[in-house]
């Protein structure tokens, strides 16, 4: 019986640390062994003159998502992690988004369900709050963490997603009671929908005219608004 699955031969292996020519061997699909004359395995992959790289994380991701609107992505689970993978992506991290009324707990399963069966690489997912009552914030959000749910995403901006301040500081607060982090997509929705108006009653409706209606200041005044929101909750905690 052979020491390992598989032996990829001869490579340069790139660790997070060094650079250094080696083999690596493999049993039951990990890393076990770096070294020089290893023995058999079942298989082997000669690298010579080849680099030996970890799989990429892709940890931002739409993948088999319905938008707000609910439209639904181009790729489903199966096409996107085959394009990962010939990138180099042995992870990715799409998002589960909660449309409103939705609980947390059906958002994860549909997810899952829709991942399991199709994914060739590995995933994880970020949540998509944009209901947060109080039974998401203060039952379902603690639980999904405690889970290892530990990431997940609010808006400040498109009607069916964005949430307000105060919704805001309590998302915030939960993130940092339980050790989770919190990503904002920081625009000021005000700001755009003036724009906007102003545009279309002008008669400016080409698509090109979308880039203009989200003028960098409705993302720099909600960026700062973000960044004084979690510092409020630093010092309130």
């Amino acid at each position: 019986m052979s020491k390992f699955d598989l032996i990829i031969r001869g490579g340069t292996v790139a660790t997070a640390s060094d650079t250094f020519k080696t083999d690596v061997g493999v049993r039951a699909g990990k890393i076990v062994a770096l070294g020089h004359d290893l023995g058999k395995a079942e298989r082997t992959i000669e690298a010579e003159g080849q680099l030996v790289l970890p799989g990429g994380i892709e940890a931002h991701c739409h993948i088999e998502q319905e938008s707000s609107t609910r439209i639904m992505t181009a790729d489903d689970f199966y096409s996107g992690s085959v394009s990962a993978a010939f990138g180099g992506n042995t992870t990715f991290i799409p998002f589960a988004a909660q449309h409103r009324g939705q609980n947390l707990r059906d958002v994860i399963k549909t997810a899952h369900d829709r991942a399991g069966p199709k994914s060739v690489i590995d995933y994880a997912f970020h949540l998509i709050i944009s209901d947060p009552t109080e039974n998401v914030l203060w039952q379902e959000l603690p639980a999904l963490i405690m889970e290892g749910y530990s990431s997940f995403k609010v808006y400040m901006t498109y009607e069916m997603l964005k949430i307000n301040d105060h919704q805001m500081l309590d998302v915030l607060s939960i993130a940092r009671q339980h050790g989770a982090m919190t990503m904002v997509h920081a625009e000021n929705n005000d700001v755009i929908n003036w724009l906007s108006e102003r545009l279309l009653n002008g008669g400016y409706v080409a698509p090109k005219y979308h880039a203009v209606s989200h003028n960098s200041i409705a993302e720099s005044e909600a960026s700062r608004r973000a960044i004084d929101l979690a510092r409020l909750t630093m010092l309130s905690c």
